[in-house]
């Protein structure tokens, strides 16, 4: 019979704050990020997504051809160039433990921002559901629907996929607003979830 060695490692990141039953009462205090494939004509491309927790607002995006970490990245700097530092006192981000969220640079970008780290601890998707919610409305309303021939078609629908999503697209669960509006409330947002007859 052969003994495992057992992997000798370091936490660094605080997996154990996560965010189930947080009570949101104002966007900026939980970002979530994951990462879609989208089909091409051939082959695929990469969609990193953050989304504030509260508004559903995506605040971060990038389409890459690779899985590389620098779609991630982008998608990062982007959701932090967006967000003043004066509303981020106190945000969390969260996502899987894939390679892209725990690379050094991303790693850095979010430290030298103040902002603190969650993961998921077992890769249970539902540990990161609300990332994955705005995956599959964006796939079901929009992109599975659609042809793209090249990368630079995908990219351009994406964004103005996104602008729809963000402005135009009514959420049940923030009170019927669209994520830019949900965006500029404070408050507990009242859930309109349809009723199953």
């Amino acid at each position: 019979m052969l003994v495992h060695k057992r992997k000798k490692h370091t936490i660094t990141t605080d997996s154990k704050h996560w965010i189930r039953g947080f009570d949101f009462y104002q966007s900026n205090l939980l970002w979530v990020s994951d990462i879609t494939y989208i089909n091409l004509r051939h082959g695929f491309a990469y969609l990193s997504l953050i989304t504030d927790a509260y508004s559903r607002r995506i605040t971060g995006y990038k389409l890459s051809p690779t899985l590389e970490s620098k779609g991630s990245i982008s998608a990062l700097c982007m959701a932090v160039d967006n967000t003043p530092e004066s509303h981020r006192i106190g945000l969390i981000h969260h996502s899987d433990r894939g390679s892209q969220y725990c690379c050094k640079e991303y790693i850095k970008i979010l430290k030298n921002n103040n902002i603190r780290i969650s993961m998921t601890e077992d890769g249970d998707p539902y540990e990161n559901a609300l990332a994955e919610r705005v995956n599959g409305i964006l796939k079901s309303e929009w992109i599975d629907h659609e042809q793209y021939d090249s990368f630079e078609q995908a990219n351009n629908r994406i964004c103005q996929i996104i602008t729809i999503y963000n402005t135009v697209r009514p959420h049940y669960s923030c009170d019927m607003l669209t994520p830019e509006q949900a965006q500029l409330k404070v408050g507990k947002l009242k859930k309109r979830w349809k009723k199953e007859s």
